[in-house]
């Protein structure tokens, strides 16, 4: 990130949420996990931050990217799709980058995928060229035709995008698929992927230079901390020396092995941070693999 300079400078970070959908809650948990709380104001689209200074504005994810691109919001939690489609669309007008994605938050997954009416015969591509595909996301599509070298008409539609093969306004469409029982609703199948999306975390192009800069760097290392150890848990068990090694091999997702306690002769004490699933099937391998007395501790938080 190169300096931030919009003209404007403030001793309070702003983050930008979706006011209602489905990325809102999942983003004030996550902020929340941070050690953030709030006031919310009458109109509840204003949070003010108590526990620190950083406050929520709750809006249309629509409007994030543009909110960071005028300098309104520092930060903002945002599908990756629509910071992309913003970002494309801003390139195609010759306007410079303006916001970046900063975090992946893992929630709120999805795919932009190509869908083609059920008795399509999919064979790539080549296919597509001189159709009509209907999408919301007309940068994006744009591009990646372009990159494949395929010509063929980008049919923008701000809404019911599946439906358009049925009217006859395009021959396919390409949209967001979560379940696909939307698509299959229509009689369409989905066929090829052209981005694979979440909810994210972002923020400018370009670096704070007034007292921001100290709060985002504590926020992201916060964040960061919260995102490693949302499926991490604390493995405690006893085990001689000579089953350390492929104990260790049996946890190629944790942490390097503590030393507790332990004896140049008996057992050692020993334990790691493990950022996978740990399963009953894989407790009973490190069993059989000399780990004794196995125990499987949920961790809130760490400064590690």
């Amino acid at each position: 990130m190169t300096p931030l300079s919009n003209g404007t400078s403030r001793d309070r970070l702003r983050i930008a949420i979706q006011k209602s959908g489905r990325l809102a809650e999942p983003a004030r948990a996550l902020l929340s996990a941070c050690g953030l709380s709030w006031r919310e104001s009458r109109d509840k689209l204003f949070c003010y931050g108590e526990s620190l200074p950083v406050d929520l504005l709750l809006v249309r994810d629509d409007d994030i990217p543009g909110l960071i691109a005028d300098g309104v919001c520092d930060f903002g939690v945002v599908g990756r799709n629509e910071l992309n489609e913003q970002a494309g669309a801003r390139q195609s007008i010759g306007l410079p980058a303006a916001y970046q994605e900063l975090r992946a938050l893992g929630f709120g997954g999805c795919r932009l995928m190509l869908a083609v009416p059920e008795a399509w015969q999919w064979s790539g591509p080549e296919q597509l060229q001189g159709t009509r595909i209907a999408t919301s996301y007309p940068a994006i599509l744009a591009q990646w035709l372009q990159e494949q070298g395929v010509q063929a008409s980008v049919v923008e539609l701000s809404g019911s995008v599946e439906i358009a093969p049925k009217l006859g306004t395009a021959d396919l469409i390409c949209d967001l698929v979560s379940s696909g029982a939307t698509l299959a609703a229509n009689q369409l199948k989905p066929v090829q992927t052209l981005l694979e999306s979440e909810a994210v975390l972002a923020g400018p192009v370009r670096r704070f230079e007034d007292q921001r800069a100290q709060l985002a760097a504590m926020l992201l290392r916060r964040m960061d901390g919260v995102l490693k150890l949302k499926d991490s848990k604390l493995l405690m068990f006893r085990a001689e020396r000579a089953t350390v090694a492929e104990l260790t091999r049996l946890l190629p997702d944790a942490e390097p092995l503590t030393t507790l306690a332990g004896s140049e002769e008996g057992p050692l004490s020993l334990q790691t941070m493990c950022h996978g699933a740990v399963t009953w099937q894989r407790l009973e391998e490190l069993e059989r693999a000399g780990a004794q007395g196995l125990m499987v501790l949920s961790v809130e938080r760490s400064l590690a």
